[in-house]
């Protein structure tokens, strides 16, 4: 213990984490809170995609649908229940369970073949689930979305705050013990060599879905923490843009590191709302997205392997 604590890393890790625990007091405004809120249950989306992309060599195009579902489960009960903690507690268990069930099913159909064909797959799933939201109107008012009630413990902005970071620290820590641990070796086995891994007498596929349904999992609690920060819900979860946003964050901070989808989305996050901001300065910023494809451009072509991947091949250079 006293070594890890010697090592400069985790000195730095407990000091940005002490930072963002006394954050709130240095400002009382809404809107930072809940930018660094937002950011928060992004890197746990990020941290879910990272341990399909980063650890498993696992390329989704429909994660958003994980998320998705962590939003409307929500959202339908809390709107059902006004609002109570029996709901909302509800809601996280449905969301769980089904998130568990769908990543299931189709990782055991799509996983037994190539990469490319679950990420396929997963893409038209996650437009299956978009579909149904649109047209099932009587439950979801399709894409005009809804509001709701939320427990009035998130009615305050730093409840809320608190909340989104102390869950990103423990699914953190989770996930790091999880990657550093035997199952988690034999994911970067198949990462790296899936056809020698399965040599090795190992049941990759088994292995494979594993990841999957924890990654769905975890995309489901930051969808559920995206819902609550809105209190609205629309299609627009199940939208690519969010997979997209995923996929982002975790390479600009670099695949593999767990600690590059947080970074990743401290970048993202900032660099919208930066860039949005700047459009009252002048009008070539309102288009926003065209410069931030040009800043992801940049970063792609000078840190190939992310952030943090440029770091350590200087460091060990």
């Amino acid at each position: 213990m006293k070594n890890q604590l010697k090592n400069p890393k985790t000195l730095l890790l407990l000091l940005l984490t002490a930072l963002m625990f006394v954050t709130p007091l240095f400002t009382d405004s809404r809107s930072v809170l809940m930018l660094f809120a937002q950011i928060y249950l992004f890197a746990i989306f990020a941290l879910s995609y990272d341990l399909l992309m980063g650890y498993t060599g696992i390329i989704s195009f429909g994660h958003a649908m994980f998320f998705g579902i962590g939003a409307y489960s929500a959202g339908i009960l809390l709107r059902i229940g006004d609002g109570a903690w029996t709901h909302f507690l509800l809601a996280i268990v449905v969301a769980l369970l089904l998130s568990m069930v769908v990543s299931f099913i189709v990782g055991l159909i799509s996983l037994r073949l190539s990469h490319t064909f679950y990420a396929m797959i997963t893409l038209a799933f996650a437009e299956l689930f978009f579909i149904l939201a649109e047209k099932w109107r009587s439950l979801t008012k399709g894409t005009d979305g809804f509001t709701f009630p939320v427990p009035s413990f998130f009615h305050d902005r730093l409840n809320f705050y608190y909340t989104c970071l102390i869950l990103l620290i423990f699914i953190f820590l989770v996930l790091s013990r999880f990657v550093n641990s035997p199952v988690g070796r034999i994911l970067q086995a198949i990462r790296e060599n899936e056809q020698r891994t399965e040599s090795l007498g190992y049941k990759v596929i088994h292995y494979k879905v594993l990841a999957t349904v924890y990654g769905g999992m975890i995309a489901s609690v930051a969808g559920i923490l995206y819902a609550i920060s809105l209190r609205f819900v629309n299609t627009a979860v199940f939208g690519v843009d969010k997979t997209l946003d995923a996929l982002l964050m975790t390479i600009i901070g670099g695949t593999g590191t767990l600690y590059g989808a947080v970074l990743g989305s401290f970048v993202i996050e900032f660099a919208h709302k930066w860039l949005s901001e700047l459009a009252d300065v002048h009008w070539i910023f309102e288009r926003w997205m065209i410069l931030f494809g040009l800043v992801y451009i940049l970063i792609v072509l000078f840190f190939p392997k992310g952030i943090l991947g440029a770091f350590r091949r200087r460091k060990h250079s």
